[in-house]
């Protein structure tokens, strides 16, 4: 059996530090990559995935159909909308380019699957920067993301409350006993969004895990984050983490 190919864009930076020793200092670079735990998680699931770091989405992100048709479904994760609507030859060249956001609707509404996973760069983001409110993409998710920063930092953690019904196939025997998160994107839900999972009621009981559709496709948007520092190790270590990710891709693509 064929395993389903799946675009994950994001979850990658590259930080710059300086280190000063008496009188003397350097300068370090180093690139990071949030997805491993994920991506190893799933490396034996019924999806092939392919990643493409932020900085490499920015110019190879698909700019066709027929590039976005290639996959099963498209994850954005921790990746802000100016990397998709800033093409290097609009950006350097002043070129026009397509709209690719527009583009993950079209390809929503005709049939695909979208998925969005939280972070500093989703949603709305850290300072708003992830800039996804009023845009073609919040037009398909199940939420609408604030206008401001959205991120709420919980370093005491709390625990996941599973609101769905034990029989839907993304929850279906995780049970309801999760590891504790220590953050998430504050969104607010659509009508006729189904939400299977909130943050603690001291939270409000905010949406974590939430399922909608759009024209024929599916998408579905997880406000926490796929590895550190949002989502801890035990989570990561948790039998479920491996199942609760492949389950949201089960439904997202299930025709």
């Amino acid at each position: 059996m064929s395993r389903k190919k799946v675009l994950l864009a994001g979850e990658s930076w590259v930080s710059t530090a300086t280190h000063i020793k008496g009188f003397d200092q350097f300068p370090t670079v180093t690139y990071h990559q949030g997805a491993d735990e994920l991506l190893n998680a799933l490396k034996d699931s019924a999806y092939d995935i392919s990643f493409m770091p932020a900085h490499q989405a920015q110019k190879d992100f698909p700019q066709t159909m027929e590039g976005l048709n290639e996959y099963e479904a498209i994850i954005l994760s921790d990746i802000g909308a100016n990397t998709l609507l800033l093409h290097p030859d609009t950006w350097i060249h002043s070129k026009v380019t397509p709209n690719r956001l527009k583009l993950l609707r079209d390809y929503v509404d005709q049939g695909g699957a979208l998925l969005m996973f939280g972070g500093y760069y989703s949603f709305q983001g850290i300072n708003g920067g992830a800039r996804y409110a009023r845009t073609p993409v919040e037009d398909v998710l199940p939420v609408t993301c604030l206008r401001f920063d959205d991120r709420v930092e919980v370093p005491e953690g709390f625990a996941p409350v599973v609101t769905g019904p034990a029989s839907h196939p993304i929850l279906e025997g995780l049970g309801t006993d999760w590891p504790v998160l220590l953050g998430y994107n504050e969104v607010e839900l659509k009508p006729g969004a189904e939400v299977l999972a909130t943050v603690s009621t001291e939270y409000g009981s905010q949406p974590l895990l939430v399922t909608g559709t759009y024209g024929k496709g599916r998408s579905v948007v997880w406000t926490s984050d796929v590895g550190p520092h949002w989502l801890p190790g035990e989570f990561i270590r948790w039998e479920g983490y491996a199942k609760l990710f492949g389950a949201m891709l089960d439904w997202a693509t299930a025709k």
